[in-house]
């Protein structure tokens, strides 16, 4: 994470470098980051760079966090409405909650679909814990829509919550190939087809349903 050398910058210069590296990693991936590219748009030396960060890991870090917490305020809107909402409707809403996110901060957007298509070793390094702290969540969800009625008990909220992390990765990667898009704004109402169609499968399974 940042020294405190960063955080006692001027904001305005805090946010350049910020930007920055925003503008690297959402047109590059981790590997191909360039902290050259990075000090010359911020207009700071590397000197300076590494009085702020350790290493390139570390601004990655940090603007990686930094996207979490915003695209967080949207999650929260839509979690504040969870004890009167169905439990796929807020799933929905979920993803309408990313679109929001995506359409005010479309560069940290780009930047979280990039990091999605990393290199497992390079995502297990950088931002471990993300992907548990996704299915905690997951399962929090679960176990309150078993409460509200609208989940099956007898489901294992455990191995249903990944199974919906990774449906999720699916669908998001699958609409990005078919789009050849970095992000799914261009359409929005294709990317949401694919979503309804995956909530479908997670709703009522896939078992022939009797007429």
């Amino acid at each position: 994470m940042p020294t405190q050398t960063f955080f006692n910058l001027p904001i305005d210069k805090r946010e350049r470098i910020t930007n920055a590296a925003i503008e690297e990693f959402a047109t590059n991936t981790f590997n191909q980051a360039s902290i050259a590219r990075m000090i010359e748009q911020a207009g700071i030396s590397r000197g300076s760079f590494y009085q702020y960060f350790t290493d390139i890991k570390d601004i990655y870090k940090y603007i990686l966090e930094k996207a979490g917490q915003e695209k967080l305020v949207y999650i929260y809107a839509v979690v504040s409405q969870m004890n009167e909402l169905n439990t796929f409707v807020i799933m929905k809403e979920l993803y309408k909650a990313g679109i929001r996110f995506a359409n005010d901060h479309p560069k940290l957007a780009q930047m979280g679909n990039r990091f999605y298509k990393e290199e497992e070793s390079v995502r297990n390094e950088v931002v471990q814990g993300l992907v548990e702290k996704s299915y905690l969540f997951y399962e929090e969800l679960l176990k309150k829509g078993i409460a509200k009625g609208d989940v099956d008990p007898k489901v294992d909220v455990s191995i249903a919550a990944k199974l919906f992390y990774t449906m999720n990765l699916a669908v998001v990667d699958n609409f990005l190939a078919s789009t050849e898009n970095e992000h799914f704004l261009d359409d929005i109402d294709g990317f949401l087809q694919d979503v309804d169609k995956m909530l479908y499968i997670l709703e009522h399974g896939l078992k022939k349903k009797e007429n």
